[in-house]
């Protein structure tokens, strides 16, 4: 991980913590994710549209033998799942702005249980405009369910009725390599998604695409 976001990623979670500096922690993510979010749209307006599906490093294990495009989509499907439907329990982004319709993606998922050349495959159908397009309204829809969190929310947690509302989604694959989110998401309290999917999460995929 790249030692300036990692130290500003510390930071702010540091601030999240304490009630006396919790909006400022806030603030400070909201900027530190439009600064990663920049990364992005260097990428999709720099990039011919050829690089988003090609794997230079399809033998690799982890985040390097993804795809330009299946990143994109895995943090903001992810993020859109776990803001909408876990936090604020409201319609996600993917459905009101009818996405996958317009990206033409095959799949409604987190993308977890594409292996391999299904990753390449799959990246190939994505409109990357559209694509990000989505990630831009998704990130937007989450800064503002930030901004309305209070500190008092940071320890709301889950339950098994909100493991079965994600499963009734139909967004996470039941596939061995998808599944296992439900838990790990609902095993977290609030303060915990946003150290995760809302923070981190983009930090180790953005640094992979960054140095494909």
């Amino acid at each position: 991980m790249d030692k300036g976001w990692s130290e500003k990623n510390k930071r702010i979670q540091i601030l999240l913590g304490k009630e006396t500096t919790y909006k400022e922690g806030i603030e400070l993510l909201i900027a530190f994710r439009q600064e990663m979010f920049e990364q992005i749209s260097q990428i999709v307006n720099g990039y011919p549209v050829e690089a988003f599906y090609q794997m230079p490093f399809a033998n690799a294990n982890g985040y390097h033998n993804k795809t330009l495009s299946y990143s994109i989509w895995h943090i903001f499907r992810i993020e859109d799942i776990v803001a909408h439907t876990l936090i604020a329990r409201d319609e996600q982004i993917f459905v009101t702005g009818g996405y996958q319709k317009k990206i033409g993606s095959p799949i409604i998922t987190t993308g977890n249980e594409l292996q391999g050349q299904e990753i390449a495959d799959f990246s190939r159908k994505l409109n990357v405009r559209s694509l990000y397009e989505y990630a831009k309204e998704v990130m937007i829809s989450t800064n503002s369910i930030l901004l309305n969190l209070e500190y008092s929310q940071m320890k709301i947690s889950y339950l098994d009725t909100d493991k079965e509302r994600l499963r009734e989604s139909g967004c996470i694959s039941q596939d061995k390599n998808a599944i296992w989110l439900i838990d790990y998401w609902c095993g977290k309290d609030i303060r915990g998604l946003i150290k995760m999917p809302f923070s981190r999460h983009w930090i180790m995929h953005i640094e992979h695409e960054t140095l494909m």
